[in-house]
């Protein structure tokens, strides 16, 4: 399979992507990065996860408490409103994009 790149794109011919804005890296998907205020440990990490899982279009979620970093892989961009609503119904708060 070869990389493909899109002109103003983060990612480089070889397929690696830089962190931070959503980025769609060869049509698999997009992956955001989002700051959450309040996680502390590990089950904070995971209500968070568990939440935003549950969202449509949502592939995979990486929570990290140390960092407030919250990884989210899905089909298309979401809707951050969305995300919010989950972060909120998990009882953190969303900043905003990392």
């Amino acid at each position: 399979m070869t990389a493909q790149t899109n002109s103003g794109s983060c990612c480089s011919s070889d397929g690696s992507c830089e962190s931070g804005a959503a980025t769609d890296v060869q049509g698999i998907g997009v992956t955001t990065v989002y700051k959450v205020s309040g996680m502390t440990c590990g089950h904070c990490e995971g209500a968070v996860s568990q939440e935003i899982s549950a969202l449509e279009g949502v592939t995979e979620v990486t929570a990290v408490a140390k960092t407030g970093e919250v990884t989210v892989a899905s089909a298309a961009p979401l809707d951050e409103d969305v995300v919010r609503a989950a972060v909120d119904e998990a009882g953190y708060e969303l900043v905003g994009r990392a």
